[in-house]
Formats: structure tokens, sequence, C-alpha cells
């Protein structure tokens, strides 16, 4: 084969080694550039989008407004370390071995719980938690959201409904009024505020997710919504769109033990009959 035969098969061969190393860097330019071109479309419609942005202000109003009533509760309790016996003690106890050497004093550790609550009667001092939250306290510390800390005076709960009453002395308090949960519907929005795993002032937001729902102990009438809760939550509000507290988030359904988007509040119309007996009581 000639020279002039050979050319033409040179030419398409450094065409086509071109056309394998340029091509695919002209195609990712090309693609980047379509990108870069949409993100921009897109910011510049984002911009006159949030300009009719109504929802973001009102969480921010909603939660500013409510935030200032949300505390934080603190509680330890002594417990006894449950030793096993050993064969001194069973010596002494059977056999009235005095040679035996002496039990040892009894060992106490303290263990500390943590929860939210929200201020209810700002004149009384009247917090409203979760009964579990305090439960078993032999002291509990109320933190304040402007960042004072007072002691429980007592502590009031009721098993059947979960809920307590914390008194704390009264004195430059800020409440939150209960919303009348016999009102609200599947689909408003509404925002948790607490303190999960100790982290005060959080607000997560969400919608009612259902009413009406039954727990194991046969309890039926929790809402039901997808606002992060965790532990530490509980006893915190559960506020809707007009900056009422309409549950106390309770628990959460989740086969981990952390939020799986399945959290509980007990209306507030149960909450309200049950403050009205235990402050009176």
């Amino acid at each position: 084969m000639s020279f002039k035969q050979i050319v033409p098969w040179l030419l398409a061969l450094a065409l086509a080694v071109a056309v394998l190393i340029y091509v695919p860097a002209l195609a990712g330019r090309i693609r980047y550039a379509r990108v870069t071109a949409e993100v921009k479309v897109l910011r510049g419609s984002l911009d006159g989008m949030s300009r009719g942005d109504t929802l973001s202000p009102l969480f921010h109003t909603v939660a500013s407004a409510v935030k200032p009533a949300v505390v934080v509760i603190r509680t330890s309790e002594r417990m006894q370390v449950q030793t096993e016996p050993d064969v001194h003690d069973f010596l002494r106890r059977f056999f009235g071995d005095d040679t035996a050497p002496q039990q040892s004093r009894p060992q106490y550790y303290v263990r500390e719980g943590i929860g939210s609550g929200i201020i209810v009667d700002a004149k009384n001092g009247y917090v409203l938690t979760n009964r579990h939250v305090v439960h078993g306290a032999q002291t509990a510390e109320v933190m304040l959201a402007d960042g004072r800390t007072l002691q429980a005076e007592w502590a009031r709960t009721d098993k059947r409904t979960d809920l307590a009453i914390v008194k704390i002395a009264p004195g430059e308090l800020v409440d939150v009024p209960l919303g009348d949960s016999g009102q609200v519907a599947v689909g408003d929005c509404v925002l948790a505020i607490g303190a999960p795993e100790g982290l005060p002032q959080t607000v997560t937001s969400g919608i009612i997710s259902a009413k009406g729902r039954v727990t194991s102990d046969g309890y039926e009438s929790f809402l039901q919504t997808d606002a992060a809760i965790n532990p530490g939550n509980s006893g915190g509000p559960l506020v809707n769109m007009q900056g009422q507290v309409i549950g106390i988030n309770t628990a959460i359904i989740s086969p981990v033990g952390v939020n799986a988007g399945i959290g509980l509040a007990i209306p507030s119309n149960v909450a309200k009959e049950a403050m009205a007996e235990l402050i009176g009581s």
C-alpha cells in the first residue's frame, strides 16, 4: 500500500482519536452550561417567590410568641444500687455468725431526667408537663427561656392522663394560652417546641397527621403529628398557627426510640380538665 493510500486512513484515525478525546469534554461543557443557566433561572424565580412566602414569617412569629413560656425541667432521684448478697450475708442471716464482716452500707446513685414544660399561669407560677417527666423525682429544676433556674415547690400528677402541674415561684414569667383542641383538623400546620436530647428552645414543624389515636393502655384521644419529637420533648407544647397550645407532646412511636415521624400529643382540652383537678387538689 502506497503512502497516498495510507494518508486517508491516518486522517480518519486522527479524527477518531480527536472525537474520542474532545467530544466528551465538549459535552461536559455543554451540560455544565445548561445546568448553570437553569440554576440561574431558578434562583431568579425563587427571589420572586420568596416575596410571597407567608409561611416562614408565620412560623417565626408563632415560635417567638410561644418560646418565652417553654421551659426545661431537670429532675433527680436518689436510687439504691441493687447488690447480690454474698456468703457473709448468708452466714449472718441464717447462722448468726457474729464473726462475719458487717454488711456494707447501701450504695446509692443519682438518676437524672430531663423533659420540657409550658408555663400556663404566669401569675401563680404553674407549669404544665407530663407526669412521666417528674414522677418519682426528689428534686426538680425548671430552667426558663431567659436562662433563670427555679426550684419546683411542688408537683401534682395525674396517672390517667400522664399530665402534671409543677409549681414555681411567680415573677417575671410569660405564659401561653391553651387552645381548643376540638377545633383541630387533620392537615393543620403545627410547631413542636421543647428540649429534645436536652437542647432547649428547639422548634420543629409538621402537621396534624391524625386524631383519636389509641395507645396500648387504651387511651384514645391522642393527636398524631409528624413534627419531630424526641426524648426531652415530653411535656412541651404542640402549637397551632394562632400561637395556642393545642397539645402536650408526650410520646413517639418508633422501632428505634427516636423520631420516626409519628409523635403523640395529649389534646389541650384534656389538659384543661386535668389542670383544674390538679390545681384544685
